[in-house]
């Protein structure tokens, strides 16, 4: 496998050496792997850019790895779209591991900026989870040289610089304070208040009554999907008896297989008209903090959950609220508002900075500030 790689490798960056001859040009590429359309990170970010340095393009890459042969073919024809643009850039920024920028030898000038798609790292990921059952290989991380030749990588806050380091397999001193775009966009009330609108326009009925949304992490195996789809129809039966005063929203990753019956609306949008959230080891749970809305935590599978995919954070004493295995004693604290709104704050300030001021137009002065041009 690593010699077919090493063959990949050599045909790739013969392609992209003859690429480079070309002039390089003032130009910021973004590229994704999260979704098939640019995130808000990437758009509020673009925006800036466009109004801070009109004479740059700006181009975006945005494509999830399809599933089956097709879909992986497909995807090796795009990282040749990818390599054009890379090869006259002068500023790469990514949200998610990308191929061609990890195994290509670039322009020297050209400044890679991770972005990393998630607030917060709470679950372990990339060199952190290496020959685990939801990692990578080790021989495979080296041969695809994974999360390679990034300049700087983006982190919310102070308190996870070191898990970043870790999953990146890369010196702390590599990684700058500068919180998602949309850290900011949570703050922006009359953001908030256009999202709401639509929501309710919408979906009517969630203006009338006190809304609880829940919005669980992905399981990747199908064990864990079929206990996950249980715990769903748990939830459901508990609720039951709140339902005279709540709407419950459940908003499962697109892949889990449960249903989505709101799914006019993202995850992200739907933390706008929360009273309430329910998460587990979803990062989601630092937006929900920012908006200063109740967290509590359904966490039926914790210690099969933290077996094989293992967490950063000391889970059981740092997350801000109680852990709930049981559907029923979770429905009943949040009826009773059993939370404790205090250590959430504490928890937020030790992971995200979140009041560090204008930090869109923060983030791309510093960009254009370390470029190399």
């Amino acid at each position: 496998m690593t010699i077919i790689i090493d063959i990949c490798k050599a045909v790739l960056n013969l392609i992209y050496f003859l690429m480079k001859l070309r002039p390089q040009k003032k130009k910021v590429v973004f590229l994704s792997r999260q979704s098939d359309n640019p995130s808000l990170d990437i758009i509020e970010i673009r925006k800036e850019i466009n109004n801070q340095r009109p004479e740059y393009d700006t181009v975006i890459l945005c494509r999830k790895i399809g599933s089956g042969l097709f879909g992986k073919i497909s995807y090796c024809i795009y990282i040749l779209k990818q390599m054009w643009h890379l090869s006259d850039a002068e500023i790469a920024i990514l949200d998610s591991y990308c191929i061609p920028v990890s195994l290509l030898k670039h322009r020297k000038n050209l400044l890679v900026i991770q972005m990393w798609h998630s607030v917060g790292t709470m679950k372990k990921f990339g060199y952190s989870i290496l020959d685990r059952p939801e990692g990578s290989s080790s021989k495979l991380a080296r041969a695809m040289r994974m999360h390679e030749n990034y300049d700087y990588i983006f982190c919310a806050g102070e308190g996870y610089k070191s898990h970043l380091a870790e999953g990146f397999g890369c010196p702390e001193n590599k990684i700058v304070i500068f919180p998602l775009p949309r850290v900011q966009i949570l703050q922006d009330d009359n953001y908030k208040n256009i999202i709401r609108e639509r929501i309710f326009a919408a979906y009517p009925h969630l203006a009338e009554k006190k809304n609880i949304v829940y919005v669980p992490t992905f399981r990747k195996n199908n064990e864990e999907k079929h206990e996950f789809l249980d715990a769903v129809e748990n939830l459901k039966a508990s609720f039951r008896s709140f339902e005279r005063n709540y709407n419950l929203i459940i908003k499962p990753h697109p892949l889990s297989g449960a249903e989505d019956e709101y799914n006019r609306f993202s995850s992200f949008d739907f933390l706008f008209v929360a009273d309430y959230i329910i998460s587990d080891y979803s990062c989601i749970m630092y937006e929900g903090a920012i908006l200063h809305v109740p967290l509590f935590f359904y966490t039926y599978d914790f210690e099969n959950y933290v077996s094989t995919r293992d967490i950063y954070i000391d889970y059981k004493k740092e997350i801000p609220g109680v852990m709930y295995d049981n559907s029923e004693d979770l429905m009943n604290a949040i009826n009773n508002d059993n939370f404790d709104m205090e250590k959430q704050e504490t928890f937020l300030k030790k992971y995200v900075n979140w009041d560090m001021p204008d930090i869109i137009p923060s983030t791309v002065d510093f960009i254009f500030r370390h470029r190399k041009a």
